[in-house]
């Protein structure tokens, strides 16, 4: 394992038991605890975004104050939904952001996950074009930015500009050097790895994949890679791929964290319906004491096929009490999977 770090939803809740009460709240505390994970060591602080709900939602206004606050740390998404985006916007976003980052951005986009309204991307605006899917859309959203990314010109300029034009076609600005290689895809399945790893993007693999074998949760994770490696490598790409996997992992070294999480202690994969018509595979939670917690992650597949490890945080316990988390998992557990 080379890199952990966490990875937030940013939920908030005016609940008298949150300790993020409100989208300030949410994102103010989620620089916070990026910066506090850089103090701690770890390697990434990721955001998941999500449209219509008490959670992360505009990423690039949070990881460009996350990337001014921090230094060394990566900062990325874990995913941002293309059916929401205008892919030339975001690269003016992403491009901007990741400058004020000094190039630290990992950015995680993918077709997304169930929202909470129905068909979402419509009120922003997006339609999928006749014959196609949301999910084609979000592909197709994808491989523009990724054009984009490029830097390539592609514009036809003005002959009377306000400002001077450099020779050629025009791309968009500003342009981030090596940010087409620091984009992610969030695969839910087998064939959308293999054609993330066609166009040359980075894998996400979250704590919940479409069930494809009825096998436990790792295997089916690990088969995914192992299939996504295999494409990278029949596509010919020149740099190795990176390949990250979420867990919710807790090691227990407290009273506060027995009575949080001791009840996960006997977790198990669960299976069930997270669209109507599409089963899926919700992996188990790791809650235990230091030395057992190492015993059963060296047991997870697909841990040990990836090179990155996202660590889900209860955000709405506090920053203190999540950089806690990092630190337990860092100082009492990392170490024994072999990281650094």
């Amino acid at each position: 394992m080379k890199n952990i770090g966490f990875l937030s939803f940013g939920h908030w809740s005016p609940s008298p038991q949150s300790l993020t009460r409100s989208a300030s709240d949410a994102l103010l505390q989620s620089i916070d605890l990026a910066v506090a994970a850089e103090e701690l060591g770890a390697d990434g602080a990721y955001y998941r975004v999500h449209h219509f709900a008490r959670q992360l939602a505009s990423p690039f206004p949070l990881l460009a104050a996350a990337g001014a606050k921090t230094s060394r740390i990566e900062l990325g998404t874990a995913v941002i939904d293309m059916r929401y985006e205008n892919p030339l916007y975001m690269i003016e976003d992403a491009g901007a952001a990741d400058l004020i980052a000094g190039g630290r951005l990992q950015l995680g986009i993918s077709r997304g996950s169930p929202e909470q309204v129905i068909d979402g991307w419509r009120y922003f605006g997006y339609v999928p074009q006749e014959g196609q899917s949301d999910a084609d859309m979000a592909r197709t959203n994808a491989e523009i930015f990724l054009q984009g990314l490029t830097g390539k010109g592609f514009a036809q300029p003005n002959p009377r500009p306000m400002f001077p034009n450099p020779p050629g076609l025009l791309r968009l600005e500003p342009h981030s050097e090596g940010l087409r290689e620091r984009i992610w895809w969030g695969a839910a399945t087998d064939s959308t790895a293999i054609w993330a790893a066609k166009l040359g993007m980075n894998l996400q693999s979250s704590t919940l994949k479409f069930d494809e074998s009825g096998e436990p949760f790792h295997v089916q994770q690990a088969k995914q890679i192992r299939a996504y490696r295999a494409a990278w490598k029949e596509a010919g790409h020149a740099r190795e791929p990176r390949v990250s996997v979420s867990r919710s992992i807790f090691a227990l070294v407290n009273d506060m964290d027995r009575m949080y999480f001791g009840h996960d202690a006997d977790s198990q994969d669960q299976f069930g319906y997270i669209e109507a018509n599409t089963r899926a595979v919700f992996g188990r939670h790791y809650a235990a004491e230091p030395d057992k917690l190492i015993e059963e992650l060296k047991s997870d597949e697909a841990i040990a096929e990836a090179d990155t490890l996202l660590l889900t945080v209860p955000n709405q316990l506090g920053v203190d009490y999540n950089a806690h988390v990092i630190e337990a998992i860092l100082k009492h557990v990392a170490p024994g999977l072999g990281w650094r």
